[in-house]
């Protein structure tokens, strides 16, 4: 199951107190102040690990803290700084501030890391107060709080390819063709619950990543259906892979049509999302030989169309030719901005 959202507390630790005291030894009299300072608290980190997909490691913990910093002894003794602690997160993380709503990171790259709560500033023992005319001072300070926050993560996945169609397009199916993924695949309606990721190699050590997203239907921008929720996963992609049934039941939308209703929900989504780069495709050529179909789609799109089927494999390795060919042509999608919020 894909969890693509989750809230989290955080909290940094604590910074240790200062300590007061004084030299006490056999024949040093007046030895002068010896209190050691405490150390800094441990902060919160999110650091992007390569292996994560999903935030499901953070569905059952929602609470995270660093270690607090240790007090400060005689002897000149500073305390133990506390640990910090790490939490992974999948490639392609937003980092939102609950309470404000304000974007404070985009992590994207493998072992980025942000540190999300600071940890508390150390208390300063009388050791570091003593000076030239105060050569006994009773002065020392408490560590500080850790900075704390409530914070909500959301993940886009990252992909070079965004596969999207009516529900039963196959486009399932493809993915699991050109790739080792295993999507649920089955011959009734909205049988993809969640996006897939599925990586497909290609000769001379190329490999292009494609997310496979739930069906949409009219409406879907409100509500209809599995509605609009998963199109984020498709707003890094570099290009849209846009898969047209050539072949449907009797019920469904003929080619044309469906063409045009998945174009207006990417419009009323996202005019950036319908501006990216597309390659239509139609699948399932086996089950027809009919052309008409086509020549209207052709007709009506005035595009390049690629005709394949999924199933008996007809037309893919030029289909995927060509999409390796857009994929490096069309531009890198850049992280979103940070927002203000320091220490991110």
């Amino acid at each position: 199951m894909l969890i693509d959202e989750v809230k989290i507390h955080v909290r940094g630790g604590q910074g240790g107190h200062g300590c007061m005291s004084f030299r006490r030894e056999r024949y040093i009299p007046k030895g002068g102040p010896d209190g050691g300072n405490g150390g800094t608290g441990g902060s919160v980190y999110l650091e992007v690990d390569p292996s994560l997909d999903t935030l499901g490691e953070l569905a059952g913990k929602h609470h995270w803290a660093g270690e607090n910093g240790r007090g400060g002894g005689s002897k000149n003794c500073h305390g133990r700084c506390g640990q910090s602690t790490v939490v992974p997160v999948p490639p392609g993380t937003l980092v939102y501030d609950l309470n404000t709503g304000i974007r404070l990171k985009d992590l994207t790259e493998p072992g980025e890391r942000a540190c999300v709560a600071l940890g508390g500033a150390a208390g300063m023992g009388n050791k570091s107060f003593a000076t030239a005319t105060d050569r006994a001072p009773r002065t020392f300070t408490k560590g500080e709080k850790g900075q704390e926050r409530r914070l909500r993560l959301e993940l886009k996945l990252l992909a070079d390819v965004g596969i999207v169609g009516l529900p039963n397009a196959g486009k399932s199916t493809l993915l699991a063709r050109l790739s080792a993924a295993r999507p649920k695949i089955a011959d009734y309606p909205f049988t993809t619950l969640h996006p897939s990721l599925g990586i497909v190699e290609l000769s001379g050590y190329r490999r292009i990543v494609m997310a496979d997203i739930p069906g949409l239907i009219e409406g879907a921008h409100r509500g209809s259906g599995l509605g609009d929720a998963f199109l984020k996963h498709i707003e890094r992609t570099r290009i849209i892979l846009h898969l047209v049934d050539i072949a449907p039941p009797a019920s469904a939308p003929a080619p044309v049509e469906a063409y045009r209703m998945i174009r207006r929900e990417l419009e009323r989504y996202s005019p950036a999302l319908a501006d990216k780069p597309e390659l239509l495709v139609v699948n399932k050529i086996d089950l027809t030989v009919d052309a008409k179909p086509l020549a209207e789609l052709r007709e009506a799109t005035s595009a390049d169309i690629l005709a394949i089927s999924a199933v008996a494999g007809t037309g893919l390795p030029e289909m995927i030719e060509r999409v390796w060919t857009a994929v490096t042509e069309a531009p890198k999608p850049e992280p979103a901005p940070d927002g203000p919020v320091e220490p991110l």
